[in-house]
């Protein structure tokens, strides 16, 4: 049988949830619940609307690895905390957003989602392999564009990509990329590395916007394909763009590493077939209980059920 997965790009769904739902929805005692209800409404959604076989939270287990800023110094360097010199990068989020992480790993744990990171990895990357070793359709769900990368029609793979808070979801496949930015799924990281994302610190090459990108990937087909007009004195450059590309080369040597999901990252034993009862419902009950979560936990468990 050919089975459906889902892989939730975890961070990115609780993120837009947090914004999503009011701050004044809150546990007994008063602490903000809101990124733990919005998440798992969003997970009861997914499932009920779209059925898959088997699910998975990936995790950033190193939202920022060392070797991506070794390669890029500049990657998500706008997005650390103030932390004591020396200490290890923290992830800049709101104060009531980050006590409310370990209750949705919680949660997904005591109702048997399967919860999967790898160490100096993203989720991203563990989205990435989990894609490539694949047998079936995948659908990611996520809010980064990143992972545009990763669609190809002929095995399946599609993003949902939530347009307005987490109720609706953009079907992301090869047609509307192509219609959108001109490029298919590899070619969406080199549209990426050469137009820059200020979102995640990469520089781009200074003067080549999107469109610029899409064209000259349109007419070289990738980026060594670009590079090697560059060198082509008979290729059809601007003398311009082939001074920007020339003078980005030390960036453009290094990007696409930082660019492209890893697809071989090793992954912990787990299980990923959707749970149909909760794998610790007294855990459960007590989480339950303790964060006020009784219409949201109700209906994801209903949405298991079937």
């Amino acid at each position: 049988m050919t089975r459906r997965l889902m892989l939730l790009d975890t961070a990115s769904l609780y993120f837009r949830a947090y914004f999503g739902v009011p701050e004044s929805v809150k546990a007994p005692d008063g602490t903000p619940v809101n990124a733990v209800r919005g998440l798992l409404d969003f997970i009861a959604r997914l499932v009920q609307d779209h059925r898959p076989d088997a699910l998975v939270a990936c995790m950033d287990f190193d939202w920022r690895p060392q070797w991506r800023v070794d390669l890029i110094p500049s990657y998500k360097a706008h997005r650390v905390a103030e932390e004591v010199p020396g200490g290890p990068d923290a992830e800049e989020t709101p104060d009531t957003l980050a006590p409310q992480v370990p209750v949705i790993e919680d949660v997904l744990d005591a109702v048997g989602i399967a919860r999967v990171g790898a160490e100096g990895y993203e989720a991203d990357d563990v989205i990435g392999t989990l894609t490539a070793r694949a047998r079936g359709p995948v659908a990611i769900v996520t809010g980064d564009r990143d992972l545009y990368q990763l669609v190809d029609d002929r095995r399946g793979v599609r993003v949902l990509y939530p347009v307005k808070g987490v109720g609706t979801l953009q079907v992301v496949d090869e047609a509307l990329l192509r219609e959108k930015y001109g490029v298919d799924g590899p070619g969406y990281a080199d549209l990426a590395l050469l137009r820059g994302d200020p979102s995640d610190g990469l520089p781009g090459v200074p003067g080549i916007g999107e469109k610029t990108a899409a064209k000259l990937l349109a007419a070289h087909g990738d980026l060594a394909g670009i590079m090697a007009a560059v060198d082509d004195p008979a290729a059809k450059l601007t003398p311009t763009q082939r001074k920007r590309l020339d003078e980005a080369r030390p960036y453009l040597a290094v990007a696409p590493r930082v660019v492209r999901v890893a697809s071989d990252v090793a992954l912990p034993e787990f299980d990923a077939a959707l749970p149909r009862e909760p794998r610790d419902p007294e855990a459960l009950e007590a989480l339950i209980a303790r964060w006020g979560l009784g219409g949201s936990a109700q209906r994801l468990l209903s949405s298991l059920h079937g």
